[in-house]
């Protein structure tokens, strides 16, 4: 596969319902193993939340399901660990940006790495919404795609999403599946590119 030029700026529409200070982008990257392209989108596949997190399963449950909705849609068929082919490890942060810009993290209750292919994506939650105005909520879903017998990486993705504090996008299941939406949007796209996928509320 030829690679494509990172920050392709690719923008799509998620048509969602009103709010004054507009939610996103989402900004995704993604990194394929050309040599595994064809293992992508068929086959069984086990989502399970990435090794070396704290796992809180309320917190991070609507981001692996709305992964493994997506994976579905791809023509994936969902399986248990032991039967699948390929396995979605998933990782999700969440952070706030103060008015001022600086990044906190809001506990979540769940992180870890997703290993080392491509970007190498680690990311550990946090929500701690209390204490000083907050501007806006962020995102970072990362998942890495790897074959089950050999523990190989054969696509990783971020999905990066920013949203006002009282919007409907910046938490529960909207929140969720936007990222993830936005996440496999064109899956599995290019290796190395950065895309940008317009959100409007």
């Amino acid at each position: 596969m030829k690679p494509l030029p990172i920050a392709l700026g690719i923008a799509a529409a998620l048509t969602l319902a009103g709010c004054t200070t507009p939610p996103g982008p989402v900004e995704v990257t993604r990194f394929v193993a050309p040599d595994r392209m064809a293992q992508l989108g068929q086959g069984s596949i086990f989502v399970e939340t990435a090794a070396g997190a704290q796992a809180d399963s309320l917190a991070l449950a609507p981001y692996k399901a709305a992964v493994a909705e997506e994976l579905r849609r791809l023509g994936y068929s969902e399986s248990d660990r032991s039967g699948a082919g390929q396995v979605a490890e998933v990782a999700v942060e969440r952070y706030v940006i103060g008015i001022g810009g600086r990044r906190s993290p809001v506990s979540v209750g769940v992180g870890g790495s997703t290993g080392s292919y491509g970007s190498g994506v680690g990311v550990g939650i946090g929500i701690n919404l209390g204490g000083g105005r907050k501007d806006r909520v962020g995102t970072e879903l990362a998942v890495t795609i790897r074959d089950r017998t050999s523990g190989q990486s054969i696509w990783e993705g971020r999905a990066d999403f920013q949203a006002p504090e009282n919007s409907s996008l910046a938490r529960g299941e909207a929140n969720a599946q936007t990222v993830a939406s936005a996440l496999f949007r064109e899956f599995p796209g290019n290796n190395g590119e950065t895309i940008e996928v317009e959100v409007t509320e």
